[in-house]
C-alpha cells in the first residue's frame, strides 16, 4: 500500500529524560528500558550513534516516545531545534506497510525526500538491536512528521512493558494546533497519500483507517486520526491549553480498555480537567503535551 496506514506513535521531548519518564510513570504508564538511538543522517552515511535516546510506552496499538538527549557530544537528532520552540510534543509518526511504494508516491507528488531514512537502537542495555524504515517529510515547520515500518515489531512490543496501571490501550489521536491549518493539513495529507477533511471543531481531520499489526503485532484495524486545529478552537478540544507558537503539536488521545476507570484512580492528586474527549492531564503534568484518557 502506498498510503499511511495508522497513527503508530508521537515523540515528546525534553533535554532530561528522567524527569519526563517519572512524570509519564505517575500516570499510570510501563515504560521500557533507555535506549540510545543509531542511525544515519542521509541514506548513504553510515549508521553512527546518535546523541539522542528514549524510553517508550508500548500499547496494544502504536506507543507514546519519550526522547530526549542522553550524550550532548554526539548528534542531537535535530532535538535541540525542536526544544528551542518549546518542550513537549514535536514527533507525529504514522504506520506504513511499504516504503519503497511511498518513497515513489512522495517523489512523484514533488517532495524532495532523499531515500528511505534507517533507524535502530538497542531493545535494552546489552539487547538485541531494532531497525525501522522512516520516510520523513523534509524540514516541517510542526516537527518531526513521517511515516515508519517497524522490521522488527516484536522486539518493541513486548508483553512485560505493555501492563499499564492506567489500562492504556491505543493511541487513538493527535491533535496539531496552527495559525495557518490548512497548511499543515496539506503537508499531512501530502506525506500520508491520504484526502484531509473539515473537523468538526475547525481545521481539518485526517482520517487513518488503520491495518492489522501496522502499528504493532497486535493491533487490530482501527480508525486512528490526527486533527489540526485553528488556535481559537484548541481550547474548546484541550481545556485550558494554548499554543505558545505555530505550529504546534498540542496533544494526545489514549484509549483505555475500561473508559477510564483505572485512570480516575491512578491520577488522583493530579488535578485534571474534563474535555470532550475524556479525562484530561495538563501539559504541565505530562511533560509539555496534553493527555487526554478515554
Amino acid at each position: 500500500m502506498n498510503t499511511a496506514v495508522a497513527l503508530d506513535h508521537v515523540g515528546i521531548a525534553a533535554r532530561d529524560l528522567a524527569p519526563m519518564c517519572a512524570a509519564y510513570e505517575r500516570l499510570g504508564f510501563a515504560l521500557s528500558p533507555v535506549a540510545q538511538q543509531s542511525g544515519r543522517r542521509k541514506p548513504d552515511l553510515p549508521v553512527e550513534k546518535f546523541g539522542s535516546g528514549n524510553r517508550c510506552a508500548f500499547l496494544r496499538h502504536g506507543y507514546i516516545e519519550l526522547i530526549a538527549i542522553l550524550d550532548p557530544a554526539l548528534f542531537d537528532n535535530t532535538l535541540n531545534r525542536f526544544l528551542g520552540r518549546y518542550p513537549g510534543m514535536h514527533i507525529l509518526a504514522l504506520a506504513m506497510t511499504d516504503e519503497d511504494a511511498n518513497l515513489a508516491r512522495m517523489r512523484a507528488a514533488g517532495i524532495d525526500i532523499p531515500g528511505v531514512a534507517w533507524l535502530e537502537r538497542p531493545v535494552e542495555a546489552g539487547g538485541p538491536i531494532a531497525k525501522f524504515a522512516r520516510l520523513p517529510f523534509p524540514d516541517p515547520p510542526e516537527g518531526r512528521v513521517q511515516l515508519i515500518r517497524h522490521l522488527t515489531p516484536e522486539l518493541v512490543w513486548q508483553e512485560r512493558w505493555m501492563d499499564h496501571a492506567n489500562n492504556a490501550v491505543a493511541l487513538e489521536e493527535a491533535i496539531l494546533c496552527a495559525a495557518e491549518p490548512a497548511e499543515t493539513a496539506a503537508r499531512l495529507s501530502r506525506v500520508s497519500g491520504l484526502p484531509v477533511e473539515p473537523d468538526p471543531a475547525g481545521g481539518f481531520l485526517l482520517r487513518l483507517p488503520g491495518a492489522a499489526r501496522a502499528a504493532g503485532p497486535f493491533a487490530e484495524v482501527m480508525e486512528t486520526r490526527v486533527r489540526v486545529l485553528p488556535e481559537a478552537a484548541l481550547p474548546e478540544v484541550l481545556p485550558g491549553v494554548r499554543a505558545p507558537v505555530s505550529p504546534y503539536m498540542a496533544g494526545i488521545v489514549v484509549r483505555t480498555s475500561d473508559g477510564g476507570a483505572a485512570v480516575r484512580r491512578v491520577l488522583d492528586g493530579i488535578p485534571t480537567v474534563t474535555a470532550p474527549g475524556g479525562i484530561m492531564v495538563p501539559p504541565e503534568f505530562a511533560a509539555g503535551a496534553a493527555v487526554v484518557f478515554a
